[in-house]
């Protein structure tokens, strides 16, 4: 396998990024985080990508944080640059609203180490599958820092009351648990993960591109925008996908009983 730190590799209509630092149990470099963000800057406006899945090499998904990262910017404090920490723990916040906001349908597969910066990965996915027994947790707390970029996706993904639980107690827990919360949609046993995330990439191709672009763009705005806005934003993405050619192929192929020209050939 290669050593890069995230490899990337487009399958079809998906595009894979894995975490490949299997060794560090994929840990969060400031080299990842950046590779990751060109990544995303670059699929952004690729509409032969329709989906994206992030998933860690070697049984683990992402425990954190990298401590060698943290011992650099400990260094450059000393040697005068207070914003050292600042400037490093605000560059995964960028990356987590670059994930959060992305067109394409972005997929999160966890298993094994889901901590702190993985779990704020999972809370940024629209789809987020996990094994039962993967491990998540909020360890900030106990280490003496705080989830300072995380914790806002996740009081959005669970809400406050259960994030100040997580947050304030340093609490592990696993895949199972994390479905039940909110963070997971769904955990399977480690053997059929693969066959879950293969059915839900189905699914989402059979859904029209610009159509799932537009409606992720609509779901956010419910939460930006005054109601009578967000009614007629959406009234005008409507009209424009209907008139669109995705939406004279969608209703062809409904009244011919067919699957649509973008559903036909379901392949990774």
């Amino acid at each position: 396998m290669s050593d890069l730190p995230v490899l990337s590799e487009q399958r079809g209509g998906v595009l894979h990024l894995t975490l490949n630092r299997p060794d560090k149990r994929n840990a969060m470099s400031l080299a990842m985080v950046e590779i990751l963000i060109n990544e995303l800057d670059a699929a952004a406006n690729n509409e032969a990508i329709r989906a994206i899945v992030l998933r860690g090499a070697g049984g683990y998904f992402c425990a954190g944080g990298d401590i060698s990262d943290m011992a650099k910017a400990r260094q450059a404090a000393m040697a005068g640059n207070a914003d050292s920490f600042k400037h490093m723990n605000r560059a995964f916040g960028t990356l987590l609203t670059k994930v959060n906001e992305q067109p394409q349908t972005v997929v999160c597969v966890t298993e094994g180490a889901v901590l702190g910066g993985g779990m704020g990965l999972a809370c940024v996915a629209d789809i987020t599958l996990s094994t039962l027994d993967a491990k998540f947790g909020l360890p900030e707390t106990t280490l003496g820092v705080v989830p300072a970029q995380i914790a806002p996706f996740l009081v959005q993904r669970i809400g406050l009351t259960a994030t100040r639980r997580l947050a304030l107690t340093g609490a592990r827990f696993t895949g199972e648990e994390a479905q039940r919360l909110g963070v997971a949609h769904e955990a399977v046993p480690a053997e059929k993960l693969d066959a879950l995330l293969a059915n839900t990439l189905k699914q989402i191709q059979q859904c029209a591109p610009s159509a799932n672009r537009a409606t992720k763009a609509l779901l956010f705005n419910t939460l930006r925008n005054p109601l009578e806005q967000v009614l007629d934003n959406g009234a005008d993405a409507f009209a424009a996908a209907v008139q669109s050619a995705e939406g004279a192929e969608g209703t062809m192929a409904f009244m011919q009983k067919r699957l649509p020209k973008w559903a036909e050939d379901n392949h990774e």
